[in-house]
């Protein structure tokens, strides 16, 4: 029994991925993307990593997977549920929505940049396929990696944010008909005619696309209503993967990409009302097949390449970057975007994608691409992958620096205003409380001035008429250029701990006749405050307690003048 335990296909190779997986990858996390990790991890324990010391050191051999294809085998699942999750997200109200942008913006960035790098491709003397194949895979950008510095920069809902996000949407939509026409290439370079080998697959892909998407539009909602009646977590998982793997089953079971069946089996589940559990249960899984996807593709690269052809690989990856940020550029300006947002969005899609991999192994295993030239071009899609964030930091600083320069000639018509206040308000921060507090002093006829260091935030209220200026308000000689000494009060809305004390130290010390409001994070915080010289410092996680207790009492039944007394008590 123990033997037959131990002669588990690719058990050693679950037991090396799941320590990359659970171990590596987090650790790596803290500098790189979970895509970039999976990469380098994938290209330390390949063959060409750790593999070629594997003689020499018998405890590296354990350590070393070097049977790609079956591991490439079972990482195809991973294809299979990226692009299942794909149709998950896209329902067609929220393409519809976005739909100039998805449609327009990203279909032309797409077309001019495959067409650019396909014609430099084959000027530099690849064949017509190789070049179509190079052109489509690199226009992509990488989804992953600029959605997650999106995230983590709280930049996603801002336009910057939108108009990347459109563009890379339109790319996902991309990626089911670019591998479709990699297989049909690949069919023609077998032997078949071109027209013949054309007609015979946009026939059978009408065919199946038809049928796969009449009998789930008749089944799935049904299938799944029954499954969701039982209560069982595990019967509701197992239909997820059947209909996931048995759409994608289909499609390659009639010589189709299985991604495109994977892919229309999340756009189906999309339109029930059952997309959200899915989505949730299916992550797990999503992340680790993708895992296993990149880190297989890691393993394929031989990293020497480096080594023998560094000036290529630099010039290469350089003048990938230029003309995938030059084009984005000019295509955003083209579509109305303001020259920072642009820049900003231009450089963040300058890299190529993860779906690069994809196409490229696609096309090496079809012989539509020499190895040599897709080792090449996996090396150079990798280098500008690790290169966004820098890339991302870069984009940023210059945005901010075109906007600066141009709120500047609309900034000198509130400098011009402020000029003659009064006994108004300063706000310090224009953020959600700052914005709301200004609205309260409209309202009652208040004058205010607001001042924030986020230019995009003062070109958007200046834009709208409203008195802001653009500048750091934790700095006294910003304030003394609002006129504080002819205040009326300071508020303080900073969402920093450490500036907004230093600010209250220092203003108590410059203008200490003006009342000064502090925002705090804590009760804690608010002590410190009072202890520096502010007016009032009102906690907002204490503040948002008691609101919320004052709901919960009247619940009760208490009555309201006895609430509004308790509440201003422990006020």
């Amino acid at each position: 029994m123990m033997e037959s335990q131990l002669h588990i296909p690719y058990l050693r190779e679950a037991i090396v991925f799941l320590v990359v997986a659970g171990f590596a990858v987090p650790l790596l996390q803290r500098r790189v993307s979970p895509v970039l990790g999976y990469l380098l991890i994938g290209g330390l324990i390949g063959p060409y990593g750790l593999g070629l010391f594997a003689d020499d050191v018998p405890f590296v051999a354990f350590l070393v997977i070097d049977d790609l294809d079956g591991v490439r085998a079972l990482a195809e699942i991973g294809v299979v549920f990226l692009l299942f999750t794909i149709g998950l997200e896209l329902s067609l109200d929220r393409l519809w929505s976005m739909r100039r942008l998805v449609f327009g913006l990203g279909s032309a960035q797409i077309i001019l940049t495959g067409m650019l790098i396909g014609g430099i491709a084959y000027a530099w003397g690849n064949s017509a396929a190789a070049a179509l194949v190079l052109g489509a895979c690199l226009a992509l950008s990488s989804t992953a990696i600029v959605t997650q510095l999106l995230v983590e920069k709280s930049r996603l809902s801002t336009p910057v944010g939108r108009s990347a996000f459109s563009v890379l949407l339109m790319q996902d939509l991309a990626v089911v008909p670019i591998l479709f026409a990699v297989g049909v290439l690949g069919t023609v370079s077998a032997g078949e005619g071109v027209l013949g080998g054309l007609a015979l697959a946009l026939a059978e892909a009408v065919v199946t696309v038809v049928v796969i998407y009449a009998v789930g539009r008749l089944l799935l909602r049904p299938l799944f209503q029954t499954v969701a009646r039982t209560g069982s977590r595990e019967a509701f998982m197992a239909m997820i993967l059947l209909v996931a793997l048995g759409t994608a089953a289909t499609t390659g079971a009639v010589g189709l990409s299985m991604a495109l069946g994977a892919f229309l089996a999340g756009l189906l589940i999309a339109e029930t009302e059952f997309r959200h559990q899915v989505e949730v249960d299916i992550e797990p899984f999503k992340g680790l097949m993708l895992g296993l996807f990149f880190t297989s593709v890691g393993m394929g690269i031989d990293w020497r390449v480096l080594a023998e052809e560094p000036f290529w690989l630099v010039a290469s990856v350089g003048g990938l970057v230029a003309v995938k940020a030059a084009l984005n550029v000019g295509l955003f300006l083209l579509w109305k975007a303001p020259l920072h947002r642009a820049v900003e969005a231009g450089l963040l899609l300058a890299q190529a994608g993860e779906f690069a991999f994809i196409v490229v192994g696609l096309a090496m295993s079809l012989d539509l691409l020499p190895q040599e030239t897709g080792q090449f071009m996996l090396i150079v899609a990798s280098l500008t992958m690790v290169l966004t964030p820098t890339l991302a930091g870069i984009a940023r600083k210059l945005a901010s620096r075109i906007e600066q320069r141009r709120i500047g000639a609309d900034q000198s018509k509130t400098d011009d205003q402020a000029s003659e206040l009064e006994g108004h308000v300063i706000i310090a921060g224009f953020g959600r409380v700052g914005h709301m507090i200004a609205s309260l002093l409209d309202r009652e006829g208040v004058r205010y001035l607001a001042i924030d260091k986020d230019p995009h935030v003062a070109s958007q209220a200046i834009s709208a008429g409203l008195p802001v200026r653009f500048g750091d308000a934790s700095q006294i000689d910003v304030l003394r250029a609002a006129r504080i000494d002819h205040a009326s009060a300071l508020v303080v809305t900073l969402n920093d701990e450490k500036r907004t004390e230093n600010l209250t130290g220092r203003m108590r010390e410059a203008a200490n006749h003006i009342p000064l409001f502090v925002r705090a994070r804590d009760q804690e915080q608010a002590d410190r405050l009072i202890d520096k010289g502010a007016t009032a410092a009102v906690p907002e996680t204490v503040e948002a307690s008691l609101q919320l207790a004052a709901h919960v009492l009247e619940r009760c039944g208490i009555d309201d003048d006895a609430i509004q007394r308790r509440i201003q008590r422990e006020r």
